[in-house]
């Protein structure tokens, strides 16, 4: 987080934020569990429907 913390990278900053909370919340990306084969918990599924979620 702190490499992205420099002028200029504002915008990556808060990306790379976002994607740190996920991690903090749910200890992986939800995003990935259809790909990866993995079944969503309730609470992932109700953040993947929200408009916060990161859908990359």
């Amino acid at each position: 987080m702190r490499l992205y913390q420099q002028p200029g990278l504002e915008d990556s900053l808060r990306f790379a934020r976002h994607r740190h909370a996920l991690i903090q919340r749910f200890d992986r990306f939800p995003h990935r569990n259809a790909i990866l084969g993995r079944t969503s918990t309730v609470e992932e599924l109700a953040y993947l429907t929200s408009p916060e979620a990161f859908r990359g």
